[in-house]
């Protein structure tokens, strides 16, 4: 099955549209073939980027996200040295942006050349994750710095991914997102898997996962929205509906 993304050329993919409706018994094998699907997303997005890595770095070392850096400590509330997951690092630019403001930043990686240029670059802890097999820490970080990662996630498994971000902020933190946008195309482009939100869907994702939305914007600021690739948004960590309030004193 070809998936076809609007202005990228035809590359082969496996099909992501698997439902589990029978009643027959063959669900067991229709999520067998799901699980080896979303293992060869992976495998084949991070080996876009481990063989690219030298030439990422290059190409976007100095591009400049003071925007959304500043969007996401803007809305955080805890004091200052505040602890950041950057979600999906690279090779550490934003990572050592961070720690010269005098935060503690953690990196997570999936690639490992980029989460060793990560470390080098930055001198930054990085943790070399898959984002769809993610290990985090319960309500440790202040504020969670996704720039240009969560569109790797297929739209079937970003509910939890989403859930899994929420779960690793403290109450009240803040996440970032800053995504390639789209009209909810999704599948593979020029190597590596992707989905392509309009605000609408976005929007529609982190409400579920219980993120109150603070902010949105489109990049590179200044240009007409046609000339604006780049979906920024906000997101302060509410309560999950399967959470207590605390008692009171």
């Amino acid at each position: 099955m070809d998936w076809v993304l609007a202005g990228a050329p035809q590359q082969r993919g496996p099909p992501l549209n698997w439902v589990v409706r029978s009643r027959q018994g063959i669900e067991g094998i229709v999520m067998t073939q799901l699980l080896k699907d979303l293992a060869f997303i992976t495998a084949k997005t991070l080996e876009y980027y481990d063989e690219d890595a030298a030439n990422f770095w290059e190409g976007t070392r100095d591009h400049d996200v003071k925007q959304n850096i500043e969007a996401l400590l803007r809305h955080i509330r805890g004091a200052p040295p505040l602890h950041i997951l950057d979600f999906g690092c690279g090779p550490g630019r934003d990572l050592a942006a961070f720690r010269s403001l005098g935060h503690e930043p953690i990196g997570l990686e999936g690639s490992s050349p980029l989460a060793a240029m990560a470390r080098e670059h930055s001198g930054c802890e990085v943790w070399e994750q898959d984002f769809l097999s993610l290990k985090l820490p319960a309500g440790r970080f202040d504020g969670i710095f996704a720039n240009a990662s969560l569109f790797h996630v297929p739209c079937q498994e970003l509910p939890r991914v989403l859930g899994e971000l929420h779960a690793t902020l403290k109450p009240d933190g803040v996440l970032f997102t800053s995504n390639p946008r789209g009209n909810n195309e999704e599948g593979w482009n020029r190597g590596r898997y992707g989905v392509y939100h309009d605000l609408e869907s976005w929007r529609a994702f982190l409400e579920r996962a219980a993120f109150a939305e603070l902010e949105y914007y489109y990049r590179p600021r200044g240009l007409p929205i046609e000339r604006q690739p780049w979906l920024a948004s906000v997101w302060r960590r509410a309560r999950a509906s399967d959470e207590t309030a605390a008692p009171a004193a």
